[in-house]
């Protein structure tokens, strides 16, 4: 039960977010099933390691691979899937404490608040690097194959 609520809000989320950005209607179904997975794969190894940072750096990285994948099969550019699929990852909610443990004069609280943002921006930005550097290194790999 657990698995198909946080699917379809996932899901839904990053539909709903491609719809108001925007994006073409035949990609909303793939940008939707993107951000699912992602935030499926965040989910279930936040629960196994308690840490921030892989599970979002493997999410931001499975979210790309799906991106490409999509991106390819519906002729598309990448960034269309990608953005809507990292809507569930992004920190609001940590964004929003730090902020206002800031405007409440609590510095200890604003500061551990921001590492959380800076730690998960930083691991979705690394997931995204590295399934660039792995498509690149694939691709250099199929065209020497070739010739």
């Amino acid at each position: 039960m657990t698995f198909l609520l946080h699917f379809s809000f996932s899901f839904f989320s990053s539909a709903a977010f491609g719809f108001i950005a925007n994006i073409p209607r035949r990609a909303l179904l793939a940008s939707g099933f993107t951000g699912a997975v992602g935030w499926i794969i965040y989910f279930y190894l936040n629960q196994l390691s308690h840490s921030i940072a892989f599970p979002n750096f493997a999410a931001a990285f499975i979210i790309g691979c799906l991106s490409i994948f999509f991106s390819k099969k519906k002729k598309m550019p990448m960034i269309i899937f990608y953005i809507p699929g990292l809507i569930p990852l992004v920190p609001g909610g940590p964004s929003y404490e730090a902020v206002r443990a800031f405007a409440l004069e609590d510095p200890n609280i604003g500061f551990q608040k921001l590492m959380v943002v800076t730690t998960t921006a930083i691991s979705i930005a690394g997931g995204l690097m590295v399934t660039s550097l792995v498509e690149q290194i694939i691709n250099k790999w199929l065209r020497f194959r070739k010739v």
